[in-house]
């Protein structure tokens, strides 16, 4: 079982930065892919970022590459996504979640609750 909290969205002007963080609890942490999604209003829930357990491999979706990083630290059980030169476009609620998988929503089985990212024009 692992139990993920979001934190670090807000209220950012248009090329701005934000860091989000995803705590997580678990002896297992470090054996599941991490992953990033967002979801905006009527909007359906896409892929922003993944971060693979074992080598560290990362996947950016390509509406955010180049701005966007994802890390993790498997010692303190948390992995941050760092968001750069944002864009309106980028408002949403971010997830962060654990699985198996890559890119796709459905391979993650552990979510967190979201946390919201606006970005003002």
């Amino acid at each position: 079982q692992v139990q993920l909290v979001e934190s670090g969205g807000g209220l950012v002007q248009a090329g701005g930065s934000l860091r989000l963080s995803c705590a997580a609890s678990g002896r297992t942490f470090s054996t599941y892919n991490m992953g990033w999604f967002r979801q905006a209003p009527g909007k359906e829930r896409e892929f922003v970022a993944a971060i693979m357990w074992s080598v560290g491999i990362t996947h950016i979706a390509d509406s955010v590459k180049g701005r966007f990083t994802i890390s993790r630290d498997n010692a303190n059980n948390t992995v941050y996504l760092q968001m750069s030169s944002l864009k309106p476009e980028d408002t949403a609620v971010y997830y962060c979640a654990a699985g198996r998988g890559v890119d796709v929503r459905t391979e993650y089985r552990y979510w967190g609750q979201g946390t919201q990212v606006t970005v003002s024009s």
